[in-house]
This record gives structure tokens, C-alpha cells and sequence, in this order.
């Protein structure tokens, strides 16, 4: 029983939803999202609600329904209100600019460090002192994925702090050699 699985998706005013094959895709003016899922499911439109069933009761179906599901109803929340991931740069000398798609990052290194937003995602800065870094789109696996990479470009320091974090995230500094 899967108690995910079995909620049907509300569809929201001006979204449109369209399931073809095994393919199911979900488009609100100019955002469209598609996704690809088993055979073993089936993704029903019915009176303004997405109903997603199995066709039977083996291991495979019942963890895919569940999954399903939740992919369908992410890519309706990402195409109405969209994602975001807010990260911190913390150190003395880290600065990051906005370059038209193109996030350029000073982080203590030779070189500035330089990411471009991939398709469908957006950059902001936020902060007093443009240190929040805001990712922005529909699809939620991408934003997070983009978001990663990010905070990959220099990790928070364990002893200092200094680095890029989420805004959610909280560091246990630890002592130095000296503090013990």
C-alpha cells in the first residue's frame, strides 16, 4: 500500500498536462517539463487531478508508484511557484558577481572560479554584502544538482568556516592543535 502513491495530484488553473505513452508532460506558459516512467504505472488525467496507479503488487511496482507520483507533482510545484536552493559564501576576500547567466566567483584561489547557469536556471545575489547565492527554476532535481556544484567549488572549512554552505546548513567548527 502506498499511502504516496494512491494521492491524486491536483492540477492548479493554467496548467497543462498531457500523457503520452509512457511520458507525461506538464507545461504552464513558457516552462514545460517532461518525464519518462515505467510501464509497470499508469498516469491518468481525471477532472482536474492526476491519478497514478500500478498494474499489479510486485516489489518493482509498488517502489516505482510511490516515486512516480512524487516526480509528477514536483514538476507541476516547479512549473506554478518553482524551486530555489540559497547558498552562503563565507570567507575574507570571497566575492562573487553576476555576469549576465555566468556566476564568477573569487574563493581564495589563483584564478576566479566561473559557473554558467544551465538551461531553465537563474542565479541571484542576495545579502548586504552580495553574499547569497540564490538558484532558481522549475525542475527541483536540476536545481539541487546545480546547487552542489556550486558549494563543490570550495566546501566549508571545518576550522574556520570559511567556504560555501547552504543557508540551512549548520558547521561544527572544531578546535585547533592549540585548543586542546
Amino acid at each position: 500500500m502506498s499511502r504516496i502513491g494512491n494521492k491524486p495530484i491536483a492540477i492548479p488553473e493554467g496548467v497543462d498536462v498531457s500523457v503520452k505513452d509512457n511520458e507525461v508532460n506538464v507545461k504552464k506558459g513558457n516552462i514545460s517539463l517532461t518525464q519518462n516512467f515505467e510501464s509497470l504505472i499508469s498516469v491518468e488525467v481525471k477532472d482536474n487531478h492526476i491519478v497514478v496507479t500500478r498494474a499489479d503488487d510486485t516489489k518493482e511496482s509498488r517502489s516505482l508508484h510511490g516515486l512516480t507520483r512524487s516526480l509528477i507533482n514536483n514538476m507541476v510545484i516547479g512549473v506554478t511557484d518553482g524551486f530555489k536552493k540559497t547558498l552562503e559564501v563565507n570567507g575574507v576576500g570571497y566575492r562573487v558577481q553576476l555576469q549576465g547567466n555566468k556566476l564568477v566567483m573569487n574563493l581564495g584561489l589563483s584564478h576566479p572560479v566561473e559557473v554558467v547557469a544551465p538551461e531553465g536556471i537563474t542565479f541571484e545575489l542576495d545579502g548586504p554584502t552580495q553574499n547569497k547565492i540564490i538558484v532558481k527554476g522549475a525542475d527541483k532535481q536540476l536545481v539541487g544538482e546545480t546547487a552542489a556544484k556550486i558549494r563543490a567549488k570550495r566546501l566549508p572549512d571545518a576550522y574556520k568556516g570559511k567556504g560555501i554552505k547552504y543557508d540551512y546548513e549548520v558547521l561544527r567548527l572544531k578546535e585547533g592543535k592549540t585548543g586542546a
